[in-house]
């Protein structure tokens, strides 16, 4: 272990959170009574309090705020009844399971979210949806349509309000992915992130192949 990777860099989960079938990666975060099913987390990235997210891969260094549901629940508006009934009738009777196929339909609108993503306070993401990289999710936005990457977004639906860069800027960012540099790099570079301009950020490690 090097002298950039601290001890502690296991996930750590707060004793009120609930996961089943999940992959966390270094430094995950997962806050008070978020509940998890089926999804990938990217190293550094975090829960606040009361999230929830099914079939999702997320990135790494993203931000999510407390009550964010990612892939909401859907129901079924084209039988009979929207209630759960249909789907999960092992909740009601002895002899019948989950519906499968409908189980199957879910897991197939996975949710995708890139990397350093910020998803702020009580924002829903809708089944199936793309979140780009740098991109930024207002409070309470309902994100019924792909995000492109470093876009601002709000409102219900949610739409696209501003970039965050410049179009150069934010594709020199992306080809760059910061997010996958080593341990080291990220601390070698960390006072540059704090302190230069993104322009002179990029400029100065847009051509680094170290």
């Amino acid at each position: 272990m090097t002298a950039f990777l601290p001890h502690d860099s296991e996930p750590k989960i707060h004793t009120t959170a609930e996961l089943k079938g999940c992959r966390l990666g270094r430094f995950v975060s997962v806050g008070p009574r978020v509940l998890l099913r089926d999804v990938e987390v990217g190293d550094f990235s975090y829960f606040e309090r009361h999230g929830e997210a099914i079939y999702t891969t997320i990135g790494r260094f993203c931000s999510i705020a407390a009550n964010v549901r990612v892939n909401a629940l859907e129901h079924p508006m084209e039988r009979v009844t929207t209630h759960k009934i249909t789907y999960r009738p092992n909740e009601y009777f002895r002899f019948h399971g989950v519906d499968a196929g409908y189980r199957s339909h879910r897991q197939a609108a996975r949710v995708t979210i890139g990397n350093d993503v910020w998803i702020g306070h009580g924002a829903v993401i809708m089944p199936g949806i793309s979140i780009g990289d740098g991109a930024v999710v207002g409070a309470n936005a309902v994100v019924t349509r792909d995000v492109p990457a470093y876009a601002v977004v709000a409102g219900a639906p949610a739409r696209v309000l501003r970039q965050r860069f410049p179009a150069d800027v934010a594709a020199a960012l992306v080809e760059m992915a910061w997010w996958d540099w080593p341990h080291e790099k990220l601390a070698e570079a960390l006072p540059d992130m704090q302190q230069l301009l993104i322009e002179q950020f990029v400029a100065k490690y847009r051509t680094d192949k170290d």
